[in-house]
């Protein structure tokens, strides 16, 4: 667990929702329906493959914090979910990974063709089924979304392996590729209730900063990582050459002989031995801690963007919401 100064039952939370998230369940077994039966199948594997729609629920709770009544927001919180699992099939080939959450990824079982395929249906359904809401302030929230998810996966691939990544830079990136759908999601909630622009502004920086931390927090946890409970390699990121912010932090306490180490480390490929000495070296500098800082900072400006709403138990769930990144073990 990244922080202990906050007890957080985001259970609760989810079972506040646990209707509309039954029903968006519903809705994403519809979105992959096709008389090609390959998409479907990948889409059961997708489904039975877990994951807390985490999305989602940012899209249910911002709807019901800004008071909103309809039905449109569990199709929308689908549409959210299928641009994830898109950009999930086609990371997961661009970084050749073999495993997603401890099953193993789509492409290696349908071949990296069928996956990249099957993920830019998904991206195309997913904006095909917003278009028919007919609101074109909601598309052009999934549309920047899904651009700059696109802009965040190709500056990472140009940075890979760079141990002299800016912080700048690694910020832009994991922004860009989490920050942006949440902050879409928080945006949607605003814009299907008809809020003030004031509020929809800052539900969408709320999704984004809480976006931002929660991706944080996943790069901190690849240090930490047990396979069987988050369904992550120790060190996966750093093997699949992607520097991070415990990385980045390192190497800007670390002497400059250390920081040699590090790269000769890097460019050799990650051993056992190598990522131990990695390890060491956040232990000396307390690397993993100020990286938990520095997501806790950005928590902490989240929940302060929703001070524009009055108190209340949406807000605080939102507030769960929030600190959850830090809190989550998976």
């Amino acid at each position: 667990m990244l922080n202990h100064q906050r007890t957080v039952d985001i259970k609760q939370v989810f079972e506040a929702y646990a209707a509309e998230l039954g029903t968006v369940e519903e809705k994403l077994k519809g979105l992959f329906r096709s008389d090609v039966f390959v998409i479907p199948l990948v889409g059961s594997h997708l489904l039975d493959s877990g994951g807390k729609r985490l999305r989602p629920l940012f899209l249910l709770a911002s709807a019901r914090l800004a008071g909103y009544r309809g039905d449109d927001h569990t199709m929308l919180a689908g549409v959210i979910e299928l641009i994830h699992m898109a950009s999930l099939l086609h990371d997961d080939v661009v970084d050749g990974a073999q495993l997603r959450r401890g099953k193993p990824a789509a492409h290696s079982i349908w071949g990296n063709q069928v996956v990249i395929l099957v993920g830019d249906f998904l991206y195309s359904n997913a904006l095909k089924k917003s278009v028919s809401f007919k609101n074109q302030r909601i598309m052009e929230a999934l549309s920047e979304a899904t651009t700059s998810m696109s802009e965040g996966e190709l500056l990472q691939l140009s940075q890979s392996g760079d141990i002299g990544i800016a912080e700048e830079d690694y910020l832009k990136i994991i922004s860009s590729k989490t920050g942006m759908l949440i902050s879409a999601a928080c945006r949607i909630g605003a814009i299907l209730a008809g809020r003030p622009i004031e509020e929809e502004e800052a539900l969408a920086r709320f999704g984004m900063k809480s976006g931002t931390a929660f991706q944080m927090a996943d790069d901190i946890m690849d240090y930490m990582a047990d396979e069987g409970e988050f369904g992550k390699r120790l060190g996966k990121d750093l093997e699949e050459g992607k520097v991070t912010l415990p990385l980045i932090c390192l190497l800007g306490a670390a002497s400059s002989d250390e920081k040699e180490e590090v790269r000769g480390i890097i460019e050799k490929g990650i051993s056992d031995g190598g990522l131990r000495r990695i390890l060491a070296l956040f232990k000396r500098y307390n690397v993993l801690e100020e990286s938990v800082k520095r997501a806790t900072v950005l928590v902490e400006e989240a929940k302060f963007e929703l001070l524009i709403f009055p108190d209340s138990v949406e807000r605080d769930g939102m507030f769960d919401l929030a600190d959850y990144a830090l809190l989550r073990q998976n």
